[in-house]
């Protein structure tokens, strides 16, 4: 009698829709056409793109327009299909597609930087252009009379830019790993305050105006929630990348986070459930488990006549410990730890089966990702890589 097959189960995954291929060079950013099988593109090649799928199924330019200078970022809103694009000269270029998304109108430029602009924001409600450049400078222009109404000198370059209307709050992310948050007014702006919390520089940034959260991936790997509503200062640590954080976007009516990595993962985030901060590193000059001195400690060295050994940390109660008392590995997910880290060895039998389940799930996009765009609507997410590849994604079997 033949054994009974037991299906395997279906892994869920994100499903590639399309590739979408042309760009001679690095496309810096693109964005998916709302209620439309279209995308639009900035490229490093100087070019400005169209797509829209044709009855082939491909995707083709019915815009193709070029600019003085390489693209370097871009803000469009749907709503008025106003398309702001940031140039490497410091230049950003304002103009109106039209409804079918076969023409495109110059509205107007603003000499905004000295030099490359590397983040755009066009917000609607209040008729204002934010931007910052590589001169470490913050603007904000009117986008109807194309004044300039202000500006902000940040302790880096800037490659994080997000805003809340409500509030008027901005928030900006740099390459020294600070963020600052300002407050606008129509021609000036006050400093509320500068948080760090990264080994490394600020690479993306992500606002989520009804919980009031804010997210930022680093170089360092990793990404911290920060709660700005809470007013408590909570900081939680999300370890899942093997390379630096390229961009992040949040799905609101799920509470989960994607976060993109130039390692090519795409990571999925359950944030609808209760994290807990990672605790502060304690100092000691001995193994606060055992108590054997740490090679620095030479007085107890000598004292004790004892070997001295290598400080480590428990990623679980934060406590200086020796090797021998931390030999053991654990994920924590709900501290942000997916991968398995050092933990203590009491910590490591304290750990529950349940504290162990994952939070988050790993997909390979197959390219370095430099920029993401989520349409909430559809459930689709927009990749673009260094490969000067854009790929459409439906994310609904994981972002559900």
């Amino acid at each position: 009698m033949a054994a009974e097959i037991q299906p395997k189960p279906l892994t869920r995954k994100p499903i590639l829709l399309q590739r979408v291929e042309g760009s001679q060079d690095v496309v810096n950013m693109a964005v998916i056409v709302p209620k439309e099988e279209g995308v639009i593109s900035v490229s490093e090649d100087r070019t400005v793109r169209v797509w829209l799928k044709r009855d082939s199924g491909q995707y083709w330019p019915s815009v193709y327009h070029v600019m003085p200078s390489p693209c370097s970022c871009m803000s469009f809103n749907p709503e008025t299909r106003r398309l702001s694009i940031g140039l490497d000269n410091g230049t950003i270029s304002e103009f109106i597609l039209s409804e079918d998304y076969n023409k495109m109108t110059p509205m107007k430029n603003y000499q905004a930087h000295q030099s490359r602009v590397t983040m755009i924001l066009f917000v609607l409600e209040l008729e204002w252009v934010l931007s910052t450049g590589q001169d470490k400078q913050f603007a904000w222009h009117c986008s109807e009379s194309g004044q300039r109404l202000g500006g902000y000198r940040t302790s880096a370059v800037a490659s994080g830019l997000q805003f809340d209307v409500e509030t008027r709050h901005v928030f900006i992310g740099d390459h020294s790993g600070q963020v600052t948050i300002l407050k606008l007014e129509q021609e000036n702006c006050t400093l509320v305050t500068t948080f760090r919390g990264h080994t490394g520089g600020v690479t993306a940034l992500c606002w989520d105006p009804v919980q009031r959260v804010l997210f930022s991936g680093s170089s360092d790997h990793s990404v911290i929630m920060w709660d700005i509503g809470g007013r408590k200062g909570t900081a939680i640590e999300l370890q899942g990348h093997n390379d630096k954080i390229q961009a992040l976007s949040y799905a609101q009516h799920t509470r989960q986070l994607i976060s993109c990595g130039s390692d090519g993962g795409i990571v999925i985030w359950n944030m609808d459930v209760e994290r807990q901060e990672t605790p502060e590193w304690l100092d000691s000059d001995s193994c606060q488990k055992c108590d054997q001195p740490f090679f620095w400690n030479f007085k107890q060295m000598w004292d004790s006549r004892k070997i001295s050994l290598r400080q480590h940390h428990c990623r679980k109660c934060g406590k200086a410990v020796c090797g021998k008392c931390s030999s053991k590995r654990s994920s924590i997910p709900l501290m942000g730890f997916e991968f398995e880290v050092r933990v203590c060895d009491s910590c490591h039998e304290a750990i529950t089966d349940e504290e162990r389940a994952p939070t988050a799930t790993f997909h390979d996009s197959k390219h370095n990702i430099v920029h993401v765009h989520f349409d909430a609507t559809r459930g689709w997410l927009l990749t673009s890589g260094t490969d000067k590849v854009i790929k459409l994604w439906d994310m609904t079997p994981v972002v559900s």
